[in-house]
C-alpha cells in the first residue's frame, strides 16, 4: 500500500495535469495512467531543463514557477519563443520527431515541471487515440502564439511593437479609461519576447512615461489612455 505521503503527491500530479488545457476533461483514469509515467522535476532560477538539440526524454507541463523556451541566433543574441507558466504544457513536438528539442528551456525563477516520458506517453496514446488528437489541438494553438510573434516582430521599430503589445492587453483600445496590466515575466524577458535588448526596451518605456501615455511602478503598467496610445500605434504603422 502507498504511504499517505506518496498517494498526496500522486493527487498533487494528477491534480496539475488536470489543470493543464491539454488534458482538460479527461477521465481520472486516463490522468492516473499519465501520472504513473510523469517524473517531477525541480529547478533554481537559471537552471536548463534542456538544451537545443538534446535527446527529447518527454515534454513537459508547468507545476509551478516559470520556464523560457527560447533560441540563441548566429550572434548570440538570444530571442524569446515564449514563457510558460503553471498549468502550461511545452514540448510536445518532442513525441513526433526523434531530432531531439528545438529550443533551450530555462527557468526564470524557482520552479517544478513534470516530465511526461515519452515512451510511456505514446503507449497510452496508441489505446488512447482521441488523447492524440487533444495533444494535436495543443500544438496548434502553440503554432498560433508563433506566428502571432513572428507578425509582430515585423513592426518597424521597438516602440511600435511595445504599443502593440500594450494595446492588445486593453479591452477596448478606444477608451480613454485607464488600464492596468501586471507582468507576468521580468522586463528583461519581456524584451527579449520583443526582439529588442533591455536598455533599448528601459528607454522605450522612459519615453511612453514622458508623453504621458503609461505609468510604471515595479512589475504594473497602466496605460492611462489607450486611445492615445493605440493613435500612436496606427501612427507608426502608417494608417
Amino acid at each position: 500500500m502507498p504511504s499517505g505521503l506518496a498517494e498526496l503527491k500522486q493527487i498533487a500530479l494528477v491534480n496539475t495535469l488536470r489543470s493543464c488545457q491539454l488534458f482538460t476533461g479527461l477521465p481520472q483514469a486516463d490522468l492516473e495512467s499519465i501520472a504513473a509515467v510523469t517524473v517531477v522535476k525541480s529547478l533554481e532560477k537559471g537552471d536548463y531543463l534542456f538544451h537545443e538539440g538534446d535527446v527529447a526524454h518527454g515534454f513537459y507541463v508547468v507545476q509551478r514557477g516559470a520556464i523560457n523556451v527560447h533560441r540563441v541566433n548566429a550572434a548570440g543574441k538570444e530571442q524569446v519563443i515564449h514563457v510558460f507558466r503553471a498549468g502550461d504544457s511545452f514540448a510536445e513536438i518532442a513525441l513526433a520527431s526523434d531530432t531531439g528539442y528545438p529550443a533551450d528551456a530555462r527557468a526564470i525563477e524557482p520552479s517544478q515541471v513534470l516530465l511526461i516520458q515519452k515512451a510511456g506517453i505514446l503507449d497510452l496514446l496508441k489505446r488512447r487515440p482521441e488523447l492524440a488528437l487533444r495533444m494535436l489541438g495543443s500544438m496548434s494553438s502553440h503554432l498560433r502564439v508563433l506566428v502571432g510573434q513572428l507578425e509582430d516582430l515585423t513592426l518597424k521599430d521597438v516602440e511600435t511593437r511595445l504599443a502593440n503589445w500594450l494595446i492588445k492587453r486593453c479591452p477596448d483600445p478606444r477608451s480613454e479609461q485607464p488600464v492596468t496590466i501586471h507582468l507576468t515575466m521580468t522586463k528583461r524577458v519581456l524584451a527579449a519576447e520583443l526582439g529588442t535588448i533591455s536598455e533599448t526596451f528601459s528607454r522605450t518605456l522612459a519615453k511612453f512615461r514622458e508623453q504621458r501615455l503609461i505609468s510604471v511602478k515595479g512589475r504594473t503598467v497602466t496605460v492611462l489612455s489607450p486611445a492615445r496610445l493605440n493613435a500612436l500605434l496606427r501612427k507608426n504603422l502608417g494608417e
